[in-house]
């Protein structure tokens, strides 16, 4: 099983990015799939679930209205898109299904 970020990099407070965990070793289309992020000096915290279809999604109260978890089941990809984005929003943010993550891709809220 793999999974890989990409998209993170440096954004101004109020800007967007949009996240892509692409995933291999397992059928993707079986499973639900989540975005966790770790800030510097805290827990890891979820911040959205997407269920096998993509019909069925989850967020923590802190992004709702904000961020938008979708997936590509022919591109085995999950994304999240991240609109207006806050400094303490600075963090590593993870891929994950069941006990498998990836190595995390940074986002970087700074002016």
């Amino acid at each position: 099983v793999q999974l890989v970020e990409s998209g993170g990099g440096l954004v101004q407070p109020g800007g967007s990015l949009r996240l892509s965990c692409t995933a291999s070793g397992f059928t993707f289309s079986s499973y639900p799939m989540k975005w966790y992020r770790q800030a510097p000096g805290k827990e890891r915290e979820l911040v959205a679930t997407i269920g096998r279809g993509g019909g069925s999604t989850n967020y923590a109260d802190s992004v709702k209205d904000r961020f938008t978890i979708s997936r590509d089941n022919a591109k085995n990809t999950v994304y999240l898109q991240m609109n207006s984005l806050k400094p303490e929003e600075t963090a590593v943010y993870y891929c994950n299904r069941l006990s498998n993550w990836g190595k995390g891709t940074l986002v970087t809220v700074s002016s």
